[in-house]
């Protein structure tokens, strides 16, 4: 029989450190993008957002909510951008309080795509691989409306998205973070191009999977090219279905992703991550073999994810990072609970997209007070 040794063991432990290309981990819990829109009207990084991300730092990494790349990619009202001199400035301030205590971060960033409406993006063209909307509304300074038609990028509006990323991305790495994420995810413009559902084209970004896959093989390549592969994640969500983004055939999922992974495993990316309801299952594992880097998974929307979960795929060797939602949000000191066992904050869903610093920066550390306990106790006590 064979017997593991102690210092394999070692190096599957969640809070062991690990290394995704250039950037070194001190432990392989991620804090996941998450959108907050606490970036005002003009999508510059202020002190709400300083101090979130600072409060945060002792997580191995954190994955910034989504950037736009430009001023027409603006997908949500508050969203911050990395596109100004102001908005570098902002996320300048944010790398380096979380560089002062110890963390490392990436910058998350992504292209909304038909996701936007001109009332959010200031009333640019909403673009997209097809001229199909998306069967819902969107959330804008005038309340919500639906998602309008776009208009279907040309060959040479391709090429300007293109540089776009390469040029946000150049910009996150001049305002000192550690690296990027492309967003390739969620029914996004990338992740657009991706599926039949949302991609109509008839040209060379549209048909079979290798073509559809074209577009994101072209920009990670670029993107790389520009900062250095070891900078650079993907992210991904196969199967997810969101925002219209419909991927129901297996087969073609399978074809689709294996493609564009087989086109990127040259590169030596930092990393892929991967949002899937089964991070350990035959889909996400054989993406991971067509990669041949490392993998970080998180399950999304459905429960939080929990230490045990995350333990379970670290130990078991599914995943080389878990990237984690809302008990990040929740817990400024989410390592230091995982490690010792203690209980966590309960998230605040309902504030999750107001403006302020509630529900943002007031999650209390371990040994302060919870907001409103006592209050909420005294309720009780009265019934």
């Amino acid at each position: 029989m064979s017997v593991t040794p102690a210092s394999a063991l070692l190096g599957r432990s969640l809070f062991a450190p690990v290394a995704l290309g250039d950037i070194e981990l001190a432990n392989r819990i991620v804090m996941a993008p998450l959108t907050r829109m606490r970036s005002g009207s003009f999508g510059v990084p202020g002190d709400l957002m300083v101090e979130h991300y600072r409060q945060r730092a002792s997580v191995g990494l954190i994955v910034t909510e989504g950037a736009y790349c430009s001023h027409e990619s603006q997908a949500f009202v508050g969203q911050p951008g990395i596109v100004t001199d102001e908005q570098v400035a902002g996320w300048r301030r944010v790398a380096a309080a979380v560089h002062a205590r110890g963390g490392r971060i990436v910058m998350q960033i992504v292209h909304s795509g038909r996701v936007t409406h001109p009332d959010i993006n200031g009333g640019r063209p909403v673009l997209a691989p097809s001229a199909i909307a998306i069967d819902g509304a969107g959330h804008t300074e005038r309340g919500k409306q639906p998602f309008p038609v776009p208009r279907a990028l040309t060959a040479a509006e391709a090429d300007s998205v293109l540089a776009d990323f390469v040029a946000a991305s150049r910009h996150a790495i001049e305002a000192g973070l550690d690296g990027v994420e492309i967003h390739a995810a969620n029914g996004y413009l990338l992740h657009q191009f991706l599926s039949s559902a949302s991609n109509r084209r008839t040209d060379t970004y549209g048909g079979p999977p290798e073509n559809r896959a074209r577009f994101v093989v072209e920009t990670v390549t670029a993107v790389a090219q520009a900062v250095g592969a070891g900078r650079v994640g993907l992210r991904i969500s196969p199967q997810r279905n969101l925002q219209d983004v419909l991927e129901t055939d297996r087969d073609d999922v399978l074809a689709t992703y294996g493609h564009l992974l087989d086109q990127l495993r040259p590169l030596n990316l930092a990393y892929l991550s991967i949002r899937h309801e089964d991070p350990g299952g035959t889909m996400v594992q054989e993406l991971r073999r067509r990669f041949g880097g490392r993998l970080m998974v998180n399950r999304g929307i459905a429960p939080m994810t929990t230490r045990e979960e995350a333990t379970e795929l670290i130990e078991g060797a599914h995943a080389d990072a878990v990237a984690v939602g809302r008990a990040a949000l929740a817990n400024p000191d989410l390592v230091e609970r995982w490690q010792g066992g203690h209980p966590e904050n309960e998230p605040r869903q309902e504030l999750f997209y107001t403006s302020g610093a509630e529900g943002y920066n007031d999650y209390p550390f371990l040994g302060m007070p919870v907001p409103g306990a006592e209050q909420r106790t005294q309720g009780r006590d009265r019934r």
